[in-house]
């Protein structure tokens, strides 16, 4: 991606211009913005621009709060806070529980045994 590109993914997750004024910095028409808007190469550089600062910015603090968390009054406060920890950690996904990861071994065993 060139210059001006990066330029104007920057300026756009600040916030802080217009599209007609982030387009006269980078020194294109405001239409060209718009184009470049709608493609899918800059619209997964804006969303890794905007993981990036994010993981700088607040990853740190907010792992920290997590923790904090741990030690909560509710239980039910606590939970979640350990629920995150382990979905951040690749320990615990979304869609897992015990059972629902027991049942998937099963499943994925008859299968094999299904395909032999």
């Amino acid at each position: 991606m060139d210059e001006r590109r990066r330029k104007a993914v920057r300026l756009l997750f600040e916030d802080e211009l217009t599209d007609e004024q982030i387009a006269e910095a980078v020194q294109r028409r405001r239409s060209t913005l718009d184009n470049w808007k709608n493609d899918e190469l800059f619209k997964a550089a804006q969303q890794q621009y905007n993981h990036l600062v994010v993981k700088r910015s607040f990853e740190s603090r907010a792992l920290k709060k997590l923790v904090d968390l741990l030690e909560a009054k509710s239980e039910m406060v606590q939970l979640q806070a350990a629920n995150s920890i382990l979905k951040l950690s690749g320990m615990l996904s979304d869609n897992s529980t015990p059972e629902l990861d027991k049942a998937k071994i099963r499943k994925a065993n008859a299968e094999a045994d299904i395909a032999e």
